[in-house]
């Protein structure tokens, strides 16, 4: 069986010789672009047919791009900024003015989180302000599939406050749970160095976690749990410490709403029926509930692990309530509630001028509600079935959404049908070769701007000059917002940038112009229990934010959505014991998405030096799984479920249980390493597989089968591929 680009076509004649790249033309249509031996992946077309055109680059961006060929073939040509911004703003008021403002779209990823970019958007949010004022609904960032369940869900249904608000008293506590998380590949890993330290002074170190991360490796105990079934386990130590009476008595009358039916709900949550769903053993189901409850006072590091099951929210509403129920809120050691941060930003008022619903407002209202956001997880549908109507621009800024969200071939279905797509970003994503227009951005290296850390802030200078015509994404909205009629939104330069940033504190931006290494910022002492001098609530009364004032345990909000009010636990839908059947095929629990040192996510796999750390995609198999399969390490494997598979290497290690693999995702984009390119984690993925609440997608508790790329290319011969 013939393989690689001349199985498809010649390669094409008009590009011989020199030329760094082969271009592979089947009918007169571009196929595919491959480099000649010795060359780098990509290039430019130098002769031929192709002359001038960009047809690919694992280079950075260095001016803008306008489309020559079809969508998605990735062919493009130079343009100025003033061309490129024009042509942009055109098709925006033109698709605007025949669909009406709702037709045009946005969103942001992990390139718009350079802090100067929240600030004058939409904060932790992400999302670009941009489309606003012209009258769209629709702006949205990956906070449609990380983050909002976590940081804005689960902890203004239950306390009423934003998830940024709730800090791990890590240097006061006795015991540091760690929940779903590895703090040690966080970005960045604040939490890891402060955890280290406060276990060399003897705060003992308990993790919960599906895989022996770095931070179990650690930990004094690691708690191995199935993916997708902390919520249970959750449940499970609130019933133990209610069954035998650890909760806190009087905050549980005076400050909480709900118990009496969690009580009741929870009695579903024996250790023994904990152990059958979770894996954990009862016993230390009994002596975990035991130890949060007693420690006096433990503390919880959780994150986004948690999200991405099918009561991800649910299941963050849990441990929040584990924790108020034992004592542990709002304590010192404890899960301390910090007041709303004075800011120093002032920024234009920027006015929302549509009363349209936004896309996945009418399925997932209440994340609308709380985020202001349209549910991106909805945005196929908008494009291919016109479903709440049709929409026919994207403007994507510094995301990746084709190796981010699931089941990418829909997505790139959604590309083709668009008449705009924008793109900006650093490098030729794989989402930009669906592009009409590429606009490059600059790194945080090339800019002057400024950073917020924990307890200090320090202007950014600008290391070293842009590379190429690339701009700073700040200015790129700018110069956008410009042509559309109201520049005056975002700053004009860098200059203007920090003076908005800081224009409620000028004199803090004229002690950082004299201090390289920063100011520390002053903070308030620690007052504990607010809920009881009213401190929390805006109207100054005892209680918390919620609707009913208190810690809603039986959320308000929720039930007044159609959602279960209570933490309920649902069992993964696709998994041992909620899909028997398709487990038959697929006998192995798929989790995707720890992170890894080298890479956050799609970024950084085209990067030689980090490369160096893990230079291809793995799969992390137990050795008795590897064993029944023939697999060994470091062999090349396919991963397959029921929509799809993907190729990765196999990492054949005991970190795992029997059962459950993990597998690296960000692969599947032209401009990485060869090895990642083919391997997208989201062929594997269900778009329609989600939480209720949240609309995010099941990413650590599906079903998929192992089998070594040799049986997989045998199978296909046998057949008569």
């Amino acid at each position: 069986m013939s393989t690689g680009i001349e199985s498809k076509a010649a390669i094409c004649g008009l590009c011989p010789g020199g030329c760094a790249v082969e271009v592979c033309v089947e009918n007169e249509k571009l196929v595919e672009v491959r480099p000649r031996k010795g060359v780098p992946y990509g290039a430019i077309c130098l002769r031929g047919k192709y002359s001038g055109e960009v047809v690919h680059s694992v280079d950075r961006l260095k001016r803008p791009l306008l489309r020559v060929g079809e969508r998605g073939e990735g062919r493009f040509r130079e343009a100025t900024w003033d061309e490129a911004l024009d042509f942009v703003a055109a098709r925006v008021q033109a698709i605007g003015a025949k669909y009406g403002p709702q037709a045009v779209a946005s969103h942001s990823g992990r390139g718009a989180f350079e802090q100067s970019l929240l600030d004058f958007n939409t904060g932790e949010l992400v999302a670009s302000s941009l489309l606003l004022p012209f009258g769209s609904p629709n702006i949205s960032s990956v906070g449609s599939l990380c983050y909002v369940s976590f940081g804005v869900l689960a902890p203004m249904t239950t306390y009423g406050v934003q998830g940024t608000r709730i800090v791990a008293d890590l240097e006061e506590s006795k015991l540091i749970v760690v929940w779903g998380a590895n703090p040690a590949t966080d970005s960045p890993p604040f939490m890891f160095d402060r955890i280290l330290r406060a276990k060399q002074k003897g705060t003992r170190i308990l993790a919960i976690d599906h895989m022996r991360s770095d931070i179990a490796r650690r930990a004094d105990q690691w708690i191995q749990i199935r993916p997708g079934t902390d919520g249970a386990l959750a449940l499970g130590l609130i019933q133990v410490v209610i069954a035998e009476g650890l909760y806190d008595a009087e905050f549980v009358e005076k400050w909480t709403h709900g118990f009496d039916e969690l009580k009741k709900y929870a009695q579903n949550f024996t250790p023994e029926k904990v152990e059958a769903i979770t894996g954990v053993p009862r016993q230390s189901v009994v002596e975990l509930a035991r130890e949060i409850a007693t420690a006096r006072h433990a503390t919880l590091r959780t994150y986004t692990g948690l999200e991405y099951s099918n009561s991800g929210v649910q299941t963050i509403r849990a441990v929040y309530i584990l924790w108020a129920l034992t004592g542990n809120l709002d304590v010192a050691g404890g899960l301390y509630i910090s007041p709303v941060p004075p800011t120093t930003v002032a920024k234009p008022t920027v006015e929302r001028r549509s009363n349209v619903t936004a896309i996945g407002q009418r399925q997932y209202p209440l994340f609308h509600q709380l985020t202001g956001l349209a549910q991106f997880m909805e945005f196929p549908k908008a494009v291919l079935r016109g479903d709440p109507y049709p929409v026919k621009g994207l403007l994507n800024f510094g995301a990746s959404i084709l190796t981010s969200y699931p089941q990418t071939e829909v997505w790139e279905e959604a590309f083709l049908a668009l008449e705009l797509l924008v793109v900006a970003d650093r490098f030729l994503t794989r989402d930009a070769l669906f592009a009409d227009v590429v606009l490059p951005s600059t790194t945080y290296f090339e800019i002057d701007s400024y950073q917020r850390y924990p307890g200090y802030v320090r202007l950014r200078k600008k290391v070293v000059e842009p590379i190429g015509e690339s701009r700073n994404d700040l200015l790129i909205l700018r110069g956008l917002a410009e042509r559309l009629g109201y520049g005056h939104i975002f700053p004009k330069d860098e200059a203007e940038t920090l003076e908005w940033a800081f224009a409620r504190k000028p004199e803090l931006l004229e002690a950082l112009r004299n201090s390289p290494e920063g100011v520390a910022l002053s903070s308030p002492p620690r007052i504990y229990r607010k809920y009881e001098s009213g401190q929390l609530r805006p109207d100054g009364r005892p209680g918390f934010p919620t609707p009913s004032g208190k810690l809603e345990i039986a959320s308000t909000l929720l039930s007044e959505h159609g959602y279960a009010p209570l933490p309920e636990y649902v069992e993964p839908l696709e998994g041992p014991l909620g899909s028997p059947d398709r487990y038959l095929e697929y006998p192995l629990v798929l989790n995707t998405g720890a992170r890894i040192q080298s890479t956050f996510r799609s970024q950084h796999l085209n990067i030689s030096g980090l490369l160096r750390h893990q230079p291809l995609p793995e799969v992390l198999i137990h050795p008795a799984e590897a064993e029944t399969r023939g697999i060994t390490e470091d062999d090349k494997v396919y991963v397959r479920t029921p929509r799809g598979k993907a190729p990765f290497y196999a990492r054949v290690t005991d970190a795992v249980p029997r059962g459950v693999v993990e597998v690296n995702v960000g692969g599947g984009a032209p401009q990485q390493a060869e090895g990642w390119r083919e391997a997208n984690a989201n062929v594997l993925t269900d778009l329609d597989n989600r939480d209720p609440i949240s609309g995010f997608p099941v990413f650590k508790a599906l079903l998929c089968q192992i089998e070594r790329a040799q049986d997989a290319a045998r199978e296909l011969l046998e057949n008569g591929s």
